[in-house]
């Protein structure tokens, strides 16, 4: 991939320095925040195998259907509660966006992280209006 790509996450950073170290398994996500904006990115590329990794065991489905016709288009973080370096969970709250059939879709979540074996984990979350 080329250095100059910017995050799919809207990071403003690039996708090699932002989140494809962690969908790569090169570097772990240091916070809760960095795993969330990772889990938008492994979306948007649809690697499920990514998303089923970083997804707590307790919680975590069977599988995870990528729909090839979503389109998405960003991601915009509201607030975060801990989920820092030396913490043991977080939430992120977060709104994405995305097209399907060319009509727009807004998820907004609050989503809950867990820190284990020196790595943080998505555990699940509740949508909100």
């Amino acid at each position: 991939m080329n250095e100059e790509i910017g995050c799919y996450c809207d990071s403003g950073e690039s996708f090699m320095s932002c989140c494809e170290p962690c969908i790569s398994g090169t570097h772990p996500a240091s916070t809760a925040v960095a795993l969330m904006r990772s889990r938008y990115s492994a979306f948007y590329l649809g690697n499920s195998g990514y998303l089923l990794k970083s997804w707590h065991s307790t919680t975590r489905p069977s599988r995870v259907n990528i729909n090839p016709d979503q389109d998405w288009i960003s991601l915009k973080i509201l607030s975060t509660s801990s989920g820092q370096v030396g913490d043991q969970s977080g939430e992120v709250e977060f709104v994405a966006r995305y097209k399907i059939a060319g009509r727009g879709v807004r998820l907004q979540e609050l989503s809950r992280f867990v820190f284990e074996q020196e790595h943080w984990f998505y555990v699940d979350g509740d949508h909100r209006q």
